[in-house]
């Protein structure tokens, strides 16, 4: 297995085969607002790339990776003891879908998801079932991503969610129906005068009602270089 620093001294990550790390991986782990949090739950993790890049944001959280998926969990695994994150994580192999079987309700104080952005039906999916789960709603749909997240969230509680742009009504309306208010948003652009492609979301559990829209983030300037806040991320600057 190989393992690569996801910035120069940063945390070491390997990858499972279907779960690449992607662009709204850590773009979501920056987006997350770990303030007040002691425990947090990845709903997906795949390899654990989120969950890797929270724990090395802050030594005050504790994170729960959930993966349906045995071999992404184990690489996940590996990937905290890599880390020597093993004391502030636990990885559990299980259904998001029976989170009610898996967890207490009210545990958490942070849920996050890069949940699979295609509804079944809407195209063509990989033979390859973990393929198919990690890019469709084969496994787990948004319904039942807010809903597992309202579960495991104590009232006042935060949810993060990346998502297409296309289904940002549809993840507002679940969130809402599952008694999440979407308290923020940010779109992402890859320049300045190109339509989003990606939407962050943060809700909160219990909240009252209250959006703050924030700037757009752009990934590139006009000359296709990567911008100021992308170099940030990154850990390029």
């Amino acid at each position: 297995m190989e393992f690569v620093e996801l910035w120069n001294g940063g945390p070491r990550f390997a990858q499972a085969e279907h779960f690449k790390l992607g662009t709204d991986c850590v773009l979501l782990a920056d987006f997350v607002n770990t303030a007040g949090a002691k425990r947090g739950i990845d709903l997906g993790c795949a390899s654990g790339a989120i969950d890797i890049l929270l724990l090395a944001k802050t030594d005050k959280l504790h994170m729960t990776g959930l993966e349906i998926v045995p071999a992404a969990a184990e690489i996940a695994k590996r990937n905290m003891a890599e880390n020597a994150f093993e004391s502030r994580s636990s990885i559990i192999t299980g259904d998001i879908r029976q989170h009610r079987q898996l967890f207490k309700t009210g545990e958490f104080g942070l849920a996050m998801a890069n949940p699979p952005y295609f509804p079944v039906g809407s195209g063509k999916l990989s033979s390859d079932a973990d393929k198919a789960a990690a890019r469709g709603e084969v496994s787990c749909t948004l319904e039942d991503i807010c809903a597992a997240a309202a579960y495991l969230l104590h009232t006042g509680g935060t949810f993060a969610l990346v998502h297409k742009p296309e289904r940002l009504s549809e993840a507002m309306c679940a969130m809402s129906a599952h008694g999440i208010e979407p308290k923020r948003l940010r779109m992402v652009c890859h320049s300045a005068l190109s339509a989003p492609n990606l939407v962050l979301i943060e809700g909160k559990r219990g909240a009252k009602p209250g959006l703050r829209i924030e700037p757009n983030l752009v990934l590139r300037n006009a000359d296709g270089t990567e911008t100021d806040e992308v170099k940030r991320i990154y850990r390029l600057a």
